[in-house]
């Protein structure tokens, strides 16, 4: 028999946040989160996210002991504002039982019913700027620290449930010696003189902190268009300056602007997190921090993470611009190879931005969704 308990004490969100640790304790391939992080996520007195949303949490019990969790989310901004009656659902993991899965999915679904929403799509998060997707290729190959990893056994439990395919994403990596300048060493320049553009040269957070509400402003406009996009406010931006950026190598930060300062194009790149994380098995101290630093001076792997473009100036050949900064940058500090965070098939202007890479996809993914009827 499988019993459903909400989290409502701090023991249980951190038996929440700590399950995966015992779902993938064998597994090469799982990347554990940052455990005082990811219980800051769900603190509605840190996380702004929670003025505009709600989140229920669920932990699955099968003869006393932890099988399965599951997040019921939903974001209101979402769902008033844009009329999307969605109800969300992430962190989901459980053993290998149907029943178990069939559960926390049915607590999601019953609470969407109640606040009268149309469908329930997951996993997600709160946000774009969450993880997103159950994979369903490229299970052999670590997963970057900014997605969801997960076991093969996961699809057949959202098929058993009835959900259908509602978006698919890609994740492709490319070795830096793919990038030749040729494709926009020259071109760039003719951009920046065409349209009296330049890219700024920071060095210091302290620098990149006056460009940061200009950015997000950029990301809320280059990516209003793509399905379910919810914009995030000042409220939020402040949050992810101090959590993020502050933490972000500064040379990996890259803004274009106009001869106005306006900010037409931006860029964020990572350092790859993802083995100093499974060393320190989810704990900052008391060793933790100096692996996460090492990488952060030292990894010859970088993510990206976001690239924005203004809508004015897209088709107008402003990565080359980003790109150039990067080249430049990834020389100087002896990158090897870049990876790009999951992004939506459909969307093929980010794919066009890549084309000269020679991008391999390595990973795919997928939400899933069902009717609430």
């Amino acid at each position: 028999m499988i019993t459903l308990k909400e989290v409502t004490t701090k023991k249980d969100l951190k038996a929440f946040v700590k399950f995966p640790f015992k779902l993938y304790k064998d597994s090469p391939y799982w990347v554990p989160p940052i455990i005082s992080q990811e219980i800051k996520t769900f603190n509605k007195d840190e996380n702004p996210v929670f003025d505009d949303a709600e989140a229920t949490l669920f932990l699955a019990y099968k003869n006393d002991e932890i099988v399965g969790r599951i997040a019921a989310i939903i974001n209101w901004l979402e769902v008033k504002t844009q009329n999307q009656k969605k109800m969300r659902f992430g962190w989901f993991d459980f053993i290998d039982d149907l029943e178990v899965s069939q559960a926390l999915l049915n607590q999601v679904e019953s609470i969407g019913k109640s606040h009268k929403l149309e469908y329930t799509e997951g996993p997600v998060g709160f946000s774009n700027l969450d993880k997103v997707g159950v994979m369903t290729e490229g299970f052999d190959s670590i997963a970057p620290m900014v997605t969801w990893y997960n076991h093969p056994y996961y699809i057949k439990h959202y098929q058993a449930a009835q959900y259908k395919v509602e978006k698919a994403y890609s994740e492709s990596k490319f070795p830096f010696k793919n990038v030749k300048p040729e494709f926009f060493a020259k071109a760039q320049e003719i951009i920046k003189k065409r349209y009296q553009l330049k890219a700024l040269q920071l060095k210091t957070t302290k620098e990149v902190m006056p460009y940061v509400d200009k950015m997000f402003d950029l990301f809320n406009e280059s990516y209003a268009s793509l399905s379910s996009f919810v914009a995030i406010n000042d409220v939020q931006k402040a949050y992810f300056k101090k959590k993020f950026i502050s933490f972000v190598n500064p040379e990996y930060i890259k803004f274009v602007v106009d001869k106005n300062d306006n900010m037409v194009g931006f860029a964020i790149v990572m350092p790859a997190f993802s083995r100093a994380l499974q060393k320190i098995k989810g704990k900052l101290f008391p060793f933790g921090f100096r692996h996460i630093m090492h990488d952060k001076k030292h990894s010859k792997d970088v993510i990206f993470y976001l690239i924005g473009i203004h809508p004015d100036y897209q088709n107008k050949g402003v990565h080359a611009v980003i790109f150039n900064e990067y080249y430049n940058t990834f020389t100087e500090k002896g990158i090897k190879n870049c990876f790009r965070t999951p992004e939506l098939e459909d969307n093929h202007a980010i794919h066009q931005i890549w084309k000269h890479f020679d991008p391999v996809v390595y990973k795919r993914r997928k939400t899933f969704r069902k009717n609430n009827e």
